[in-house]
């Protein structure tokens, strides 16, 4: 009797359980929204623990329909919210474990329509949600702080609405044009620590690249943060 292939071996456990998808199945369903999405990144995902896809006998992955759920909110959560994998990581296993975890940068718990879409607005859509009037926006646009645009994202409202809380305590944006210097020199610092990863040039390590610079920007943030926060604690009587 002739001895059963390994790939035929493999088609018999995809018939007999739910449907699983290869790289490239699971590629052609997320590029259409996340264009920028390799084999690499797949892989490199998976290598940090955001996705775990089952093997078949011969070792190749296969990715069940909430793999590939789990996989757009991790690019979702990177390309709308800018998080580090390491802050999505935590969240989804507080997801995991059955608790409503507060997504990062946000008021309360993340909206499914959210992670799926990422919002988009026009000028006049924006001005709306942000309750800030057109001047203010111009002003932002002056000071560097808000690139001028025909649509804006998520990160461009919550830009708009903290300069909107500022300005109703006579902070102005031309007050923080040392902010867009002080970004110029954190990514200074960070193209530097970067340089090492970036000279390999594989695809590998340029999703590693886009990831260790989302971290290396998220403990800077820390850092600058936990400055103001001292600093504002001397204020206190």
């Amino acid at each position: 009797m002739p001895r059963e292939s390994s790939q035929a071996r493999d088609s018999a456990v995809v018939r007999s359980g739910p449907v699983l998808l290869s790289i490239g199945q699971v590629l052609s369903r997320l590029t259409p929204e996340f264009s920028d999405l390799t084999p690499s990144k797949l892989r490199f995902l998976e290598e940090q623990g955001l996705v775990t896809p089952a093997r078949t006998a011969s070792g190749y992955r296969k990715f069940c329909a909430e793999d590939v759920d789990r996989l757009r909110t991790v690019l979702t959560l990177q390309r709308e919210h800018y998080l580090p994998l390491k802050v999505i990581r935590s969240y989804l296993a507080d997801q995991d474990a059955g608790r409503t975890p507060i997504l990062p940068g946000t008021s309360g718990p993340a909206r499914p329509t959210m992670l799926s879409t990422g919002r988009r607005f026009s000028r006049d859509e924006l001005l709306a949600e942000a309750e800030a009037s057109a001047a203010l926006l111009q002003e932002a646009v002056s000071a560097s702080l808000i690139t001028p645009a025909e649509v804006y994202g998520e990160d461009q409202l919550a830009v708009l609405r903290a300069l909107a809380d500022l300005h109703k305590r006579g902070i102005e944006p031309r007050h923080l044009r040392g902010l867009r210097a002080s970004a110029e020199r954190d990514i200074g610092l960070i193209e530097t620590a970067l340089a090492p990863v970036v000279h390999r040039g594989d695809a590998s390590a340029r999703a590693r690249t886009a990831e260790l610079g989302r971290e290396l920007a998220d403990d800077l943030e820390t850092v600058r943060s936990s400055i103001v926060r001292s600093a504002i604690g001397k204020l206190a009587p």
